[in-house]
């Protein structure tokens, strides 16, 4: 069972998100910012097939967050999620570190395909 580590500061979309993939029976864990999340990731030596983050978050940022996994867990998959073009724009750089970024809002459907592309591109 992949486990997805969660990040996002809006309550509604961390709740939506992770009963959205829970259908597709992944282990689900979720941070309320990045810095949540890195200490998470940390704390679990990284054991998480997949990183799926907000860019726009208080205290520490989507970006800055992905930043920091992709150095101190190489092997871990990032998909961010942003509702702003200029957020969009700002991880177009990233492409070497994350797999793709889903725009806000989604229905259930986009995000559980988001999240099975990432993971089956996790496998290949």
């Amino acid at each position: 069972m992949p486990r997805v580590l969660i990040a996002d500061d809006e309550d509604s979309m961390r709740s939506l998100v992770a009963r959205a993939i829970a259908m597709d029976g992944h282990d689900t864990v979720t941070a309320q910012d990045g810095a949540e999340a890195l200490d998470i990731l940390t704390r679990e030596d990284g054991a998480f097939d997949l990183l799926l983050t907000d860019i726009q978050m208080p205290i520490m940022d989507g970006i800055a967050l992905a930043l920091s996994a992709a150095r101190d867990f190489p092997g871990l998959t990032i998909l961010l999620m942003t509702g702003f073009a200029h957020q969009r724009e700002r991880a177009c750089n990233l492409d070497a570190i994350a797999h793709d970024v889903i725009t806000k809002p989604f229905s259930v459907a986009d995000i559980r395909t988001a999240v099975a592309d990432a993971l089956a591109a996790r496998r290949a």
